[in-house]
């Protein structure tokens, strides 16, 4: 950078650095008295030594903090990242072990995060629309490939309109609060995804909470709150910890009885489960009768980023006029966005054989799992989590696998309840039967080591 801004001062060899706000006693460019290094438009620049940093302010302690992380280090909870240094794919190169290893973590469901349609679709996108808007949607980050966009999620869904966020995360902030006030009611599944409830806990109207999948308990909390003037069923269409799907068609049936909207979370079922990949309403039969859906274009569309909320033409209008995540965030990049309608179109011409393939991937996997002896999660998802319940035990094995080219993380508290402690494996279209096998035979040797079998 010296180089480039300061070449005229090439003979000065000196490298100094000041504290930010520092000021200097002398006008003009180059070295100023201060020590910092300054280009003709006055631009402060700190030089890459640190000897001239003055000692860092003493700071609070945070002692609550610290206790926390060490009590997770000690339990079997802490997180740990690792950092992959290649494309997402069944096989990735991981820093820390420098080695390839098979990946059955990911939301890849069908293997497009590295695809060449969506590759090229994003390339031609940054050199047409450039990498990013710079504005929120209603001021000036609106594109035709927004609008595009868009209209193709409205087509796949059979829904009257749809609107992009950032992620589904901020579709589901900015749902409830948006069209629901005190005089309402929204009734949750007791197992939904930590957005959902985030979502409810923003909104004033009153909530109750059904549990899991139990139809009876919905209608009587559907009954309690008859007298609201708007009563929403909330839900996960998958749900992300143990793969299993809501029972849309009883819901929807339920909620028709009771004069009741339905919004269905989609993130895991979007691209993945459904004869044509259109998700849980597509699996149930519902396609078209749900008010509200959110999903996500960060796992089987592209594995990249964005989110979006379709369904009737009334509600989306409001949320596009009051909706906070879209008012006060900017607009998804137009190359994720062209990503995304690529994904749509790889999945409208090949996605049935994918869609066959995972479901053979997810079914051989349970099968050799089970026979060995293994607690699976009930299901027919990709989602196969294998039960360990003690979190320092899943964390180990979690290590023991990835000793054996396999990389698949611990799920524990607080991301599952406390004794709930598993591995997560999530197949891919892209995962060959071979790699399937071969993760099937580390998970038996890793839990024969380990106990677990």
């Amino acid at each position: 950078v010296d180089q480039i801004l300061f070449h005229e001062e090439e003979e000065d060899e000196e490298e100094v650095v000041v504290a930010v706000g520092q000021r200097s006693a002398v006008g003009g460019g180059g070295i100023r008295s201060s020590g910092m290094r300054h280009g003709p438009s006055g631009v402060r620049l700190f030089s890459s030594s640190a000897a001239a940093m003055p000692a860092a302010a003493e700071k609070t302690p945070l002692k609550h903090l610290t206790d926390a992380i060490e009590e997770a280090k000690g339990n079997g909870t802490f997180k740990r990242e690792r950092t992959i240094t290649t494309p997402q794919s069944p096989h990735v190169h991981v820093a820390e072990s420098n080695s390839e290893v098979l990946n059955f973590c990911a939301n890849n469901y069908l293997g497009l995060a590295n695809h060449p349609a969506l590759k090229e679709a994003a390339i031609a996108a940054i050199a047409s629309h450039g990498v990013g808007m710079a504005s929120v949607r209603f001021i000036c980050g609106t594109t035709d490939l927004h609008r595009k966009l868009e209209h193709t999620i409205s087509d796949f869904h059979h829904a009257d309109d749809t609107i992009l966020y950032p992620s589904c995360f901020d579709a589901n902030a900015g749902l409830f609060e948006t069209i629901l006030g005190p005089e309402d009611a929204v009734i949750s599944d007791a197992l939904n995804h930590a957005s959902i409830i985030d979502g409810i806990r923003l909104c004033k109207a009153k909530r109750f909470r059904y549990a899991h999948a139990d139809l009876a308990d919905l209608e009587e909390k559907l009954v309690e709150a008859r007298d609201a003037r708007v009563r929403m069923i909330a839900t996960d269409g998958v749900f992300s910890m143990d793969g299993d799907h809501a029972p849309l068609k009883e819901i929807v049936r339920l909620a028709k009885k009771h004069d009741a909207l339905v919004m269905v979370d989609e993130c895991h079922a979007t691209g993945v489960i459904g004869k044509t990949g259109r998700g849980t309403l597509e699996l149930e039969g519902v396609l078209g009768e749900v008010d509200i859906v959110t999903s996500t274009l960060g796992k089987a569309m592209g594995g990249a980023s964005g989110g979006f909320t379709t369904g009737r033409q009334e509600i989306i209008d409001v949320l596009r006029q009051k909706s906070r995540p879209y008012l006060f965030s900017n607009s998804v990049p137009p190359p994720l966005v062209a990503a995304a309608t690529a994904a749509f179109d790889v999945l409208e011409k090949e996605g049935e054989p994918m869609l066959a393939h995972l479901q053979n991937n997810a079914q051989t996997f349970r099968k050799l799992l089970t026979e060995a002896g293994f607690t699976l999660k009930p299901g027919n998802h990709p989602i196969v989590p294998v039960m360990l319940f003690d979190a320092p035990v899943a964390a180990k094995f979690s290590e023991e696998l990835s000793k054996r080219g396999i990389y698949a993380v611990a799920f524990s508290y607080p991301v599952v309840p406390k004794g709930q402690a598993r591995i997560r494996t999530q197949m891919s279209a892209a995962h060959t039967l071979e790699d399937v096998q071969y993760a099937a035979n580390a998970f038996i040797e890793a839990g024969k080591v380990s106990g677990a079998i």
